[in-house]
């Protein structure tokens, strides 16, 4: 069985919204896999993106402890999670959020300028990770020369450029027509299978959560249900 990579214990987030509290977490508790590819699905308001940003350390619980790899990240100084995030962190977003009028090369550059990587290594890890998501030979194209599904490409060759233990996805389809999409969700699925890194994405798209080993459904702040795919054996609550 593969190690846990992240583990949430009772992990509740409260905003002060006015006068009125909202708790969009109420106690999650639950254990990620190293290795696992896990979907995030819940209607509007269900609390699956704020569970997201706490995954991915963008905010904090209000109170229980998350920890990555044995690590408590809760309490970590926000310069201290600003180097996990982009260090140990891989973020690949449904807008894509590429810088515009610059090459795919560029972008994928971005993360590795916060990581004091050499440029000469810079440019080779961005070509690689370019060639790795089928981008070879359009490196030097502008994002707006790009098709939507190239763009999301280049968004998930700048989530591996700093080698992450963890991707994680926030509806990465949602703007891509059904080819893309399958294009982009083979991708996932090759690079959780072939080099073993953990994904976690959010969608409300019951076949792109399909590519997934385990799928959690979030309602009214808590998992209600979580669906396995018992031949792959992997993750799950623990």
């Amino acid at each position: 069985m593969n190690p846990v990579l992240i583990r949430l214990d009772n992990i509740v987030r409260t905003y002060h919204i006015g006068e009125v509290d909202v708790r969009a977490l109420r106690g999650i508790t639950y254990n990620v896999l190293r290795g696992d590819f896990v979907a995030i699905m819940g209607p509007s308001g269900s609390g699956k993106s704020t569970l997201m940003n706490i995954l991915g350390c963008l905010d904090r619980p209000t109170s229980g402890t998350y920890f990555l790899d044995d690590q408590a990240v809760s309490g970590l100084s926000d310069k201290s999670l600003a180097t996990l995030r982009n260090t140990r962190i891989g973020f690949v977003f449904q807008s894509f959020n590429l810088l515009k009028r610059t090459s795919a090369r560029e972008n994928v550059e971005l993360p590795m300028l916060y990581a004091d990587v050499s440029g000469k290594q810079s440019r080779e890890r961005a070509l690689k990770a370019l060639k790795l998501v089928g981008l070879e030979g359009r490196e030097t194209h502008n994002t707006n020369q790009l098709s939507g599904g190239e763009q999301q490409r280049v968004a998930i060759a700048r989530s591996l450029v700093n080698n992450p233990s963890l991707i994680m996805a926030d509806e990465p389809t949602g703007n891509l027509d059904s080819k893309m999409s399958e294009d982009v969700m083979k991708i996932f699925l090759d690079m959780n299978r072939e080099k073993k890194i953990t994904i976690i994405l959010v969608t409300h798209e019951p076949d792109i959560a399909a590519y997934a080993n385990r799928v959690i459904h979030v309602k009214d702040g808590l998992i209600n249900r979580e669906d396995v795919k018992l031949d792959i054996g992997q993750g799950g609550t623990r």
